[in-house]
């Protein structure tokens, strides 16, 4: 089918660059360098990024960007660390209350984290198209934008709210689950989104505040979030300190509260800053959606082919699914690294096509790719020699802690790849070049990883570790 032209747009720098073939190879010796030059070889469709700038541009540049990158990544990296943290507190709070809650909570948040995905092309949009607009110096026109993304995203979350509120018993039973974990998911999606407004706005709000670079305010926040979510949950969940005990409902409610307070701490801190200032101009909403659609489009392929990959891994069981969201709440400690990386790599090659630079824009493609592959081979190393102990830390389930080895040593493998996908995906989204991470998870995830899923599960009846 065609690819539609799009609206008028007033923000050239959110167009994708057009690539040109590599003219030069650097030759380097470590693994790193040479995963590295791999990275640039790929990403060369939205640079035009040959070998020779990285290679003829001044060391104490690459160091200056590598610090840059280094400086945004980290704030970030917790952030989103954080952010995951708060699920995987859950996870942790609930375990005592057996397989089932665990299952439950972990069917829950996927449905959740689907129609976050709804939402995450206005908060990514927002966040490139902010990011172009601070580098070019256009800082008025960044928050007349980031107003009108915020009241969009809100008009959206209040849709997804009532819509999760009627029909989150009807999506656990369509996932498959069954009996109490449907009765338990009911009770804790009922809680989630009815204040989900908040972690819409607290989403929103971060992205704008990363977008002119400040990444530390957002960081701050989720800290606060994730001191506020433990301290609500625990005499909640168990009934301590004289509160009543209602399980798993007392980690939801936890999650609403906290991000209620989280949301009103970065509001207060985007107007003192003066990044949102209230407008309308049809045309930086449109520049937000023509970014963001792509990548909500993305992000709902992405997480229904997660949600359709859960239903098969249901088909073995609940103790199997408990060791699954258990091992994705472990796997979470290094991708929200390299989402970090990506968000980074994201705000700093928008910030420098904004301003026209491409030739900086290319080397901090190349340095965040280099960082991310580096820190998440490391916790791969971790996953694949210490699976016990991780796991022993969310639960004493024997059966749990089996099939969760077995899934860190095969995600283990995977990390250099992941860091590869996250930042590569990141600089596509700052360049503006979000409709080719259609494909690629269209390939990946529709074509490759969802059938054969089914096929072994269904048709071969193969074992789990398949």
């Amino acid at each position: 089918m065609a690819e539609s032209r799009g609206p008028a747009r007033t923000i050239t720098a959110a167009e994708p660059v057009p690539a040109n073939r590599l003219r030069a190879v650097d030759q380097r010796s470590s693994v790193t360098e040479v995963i590295s030059f791999v990275l640039v070889l790929l990403i060369d469709k939205v640079f035009s990024c040959t070998l020779k700038t990285i290679a003829w541009s001044e060391p104490v540049v690459r160091r200056q960007i590598r610090r840059q990158i280094l400086a945004l990544a980290l704030p970030i990296a917790i952030s989103n660390l954080l952010e995951r943290a708060v699920n995987i507190i859950d996870i942790f709070l609930v375990g005592g209350l057996g397989a089932p809650s665990i299952a439950a909570v972990g069917l829950a948040q996927l449905m959740v984290f689907f129609v976050m995905s709804l939402i995450q092309g206005v908060t990514l949009g927002t966040l490139v198209v902010v990011a172009q607009l601070w580098g070019a110096k256009k800082r008025e026109e960044a928050a007349q934008t980031a107003y009108q993304s915020v009241i969009l995203g809100l008009t959206l979350a209040a849709v997804f709210s009532l819509m999760g509120i009627a029909l989150g018993r009807q999506g656990s039973l369509l996932l498959g689950a069954e009996g109490e974990v449907v009765s338990i998911a009911d009770g804790y999606l009922l809680l989630i989104f009815s204040f989900f407004v908040f972690a819409v706005l607290v989403s929103i709000l971060s992205a704008i505040l990363q977008g002119t670079g400040d990444t530390r305010t957002p960081m701050l926040a989720i800290l606060m979030i994730n001191v506020l979510h433990v301290v609500i949950a625990y005499p909640l969940i168990y009934g301590r300190l004289g509160f009543p005990q209602i399980g798993v409902k007392g980690a939801a409610l936890a999650i609403g509260l906290s991000e209620l307070a989280g949301a009103i701490f970065l509001l207060v801190k985007a107007i003192q800053k003066g990044l949102i200032a209230p407008s309308f101009k049809p045309e930086l909403t449109r520049s937000v959606l023509w970014v963001g659609f792509p990548i909500s489009l993305d992000r709902i392929l992405q997480n229904m082919g997660q949600i359709l990959y859960a239903k098969a891994v249901l088909l073995y069981g609940t103790i199997t699914y408990a060791a699954h969201q258990v091992g994705l709440a472990i796997e979470a400690l290094s991708f929200m690294p390299g989402a970090g990386f990506a968000i980074a790599a994201a705000t700093a090659v928008g910030q420098s096509l904004g301003a026209k630079n491409l030739a900086r824009a290319k080397i901090e493609n190349y340095e965040a790719n280099r960082l991310a592959v580096i820190v998440m081979t490391g916790m791969g190393l971790i996953f694949f020699f210490f699976p016990y102990l991780l796991l022993r830390a969310f639960t004493s389930d024997p059966e749990v802690i089996r099939l969760g080895s077995l899934f860190l040593k095969i995600v283990a493998v995977m990390q250099i790849p992941l860091a590869i996908t996250m930042v590569l995906s990141g600089s596509l989204k700052g360049a503006g070049d979000t409709r080719y991470l259609v494909l690629v998870t269209l390939a990946g995830m529709w074509v490759v990883r969802l059938p054969i899923a089914f096929i072994l599960a269904m048709v071969l009846h193969m074992g789990i570790a398949f």
